[in-house]
């Protein structure tokens, strides 16, 4: 008879992790953070339980698009009226709000349902090298340097 493996709660306790988004691209970077939250790259990764670990990104700001990605891609928003769409391109959205695009990545590519808005939670964004963390000891995570900017490194 199979039996599927549960994971106790002692064995579901997060690590913090650090990553760094500067001149980093931001598809590439999303995938890493979220595989990180989501926990896929452990050995007790259960799809419907939260054993992902806690990410800090910081140098949002930084972050980098390849194309003309700057001034084509838009992010949307509603407000629910009539009428009450406000749209605006990256380059406008990382001057107002860096950290947003980061995070719109990184929930784009989470689960759609309670699970996705729990391990949401579990992501830090920050603009500039500063963060708030620094008594949990986050480990940083290197990410592949031919991976940023499609290989033009």
């Amino acid at each position: 008879m199979n039996t599927t493996y549960t994971p106790s709660a002692a064995a579901l306790t997060p690590k913090w992790y650090l990553v760094d988004a500067k001149d980093q691209c931001l598809g590439r970077l999303a995938t890493t953070v979220a595989r990180l939250i989501r926990g896929k790259d452990k050995p007790i990764y259960t799809p419907f339980l939260d054993t992902g670990d806690v990410v800090v990104v910081i140098n949002a700001e930084h972050v980098a698009v390849t194309g003309k990605k700057r001034s084509q891609k838009l992010y949307r928003r509603h407000s629910g009226r009539p009428g009450g769409m406000k749209t605006e391109t990256f380059a406008q959205l990382q001057q107002r709000i860096p950290e947003r695009i980061v995070e719109e990545a990184v929930r784009g590519m989470l689960p759609k349902n309670r699970l996705g808005r729990q391990l949401f939670t579990k992501l830090h964004v920050y603009t500039g090298p500063n963060h708030p963390h620094a008594a949990q000891q986050p480990q940083p995570v290197t990410l592949d340097p031919k991976a940023n900017l499609g290989g033009q490194a």
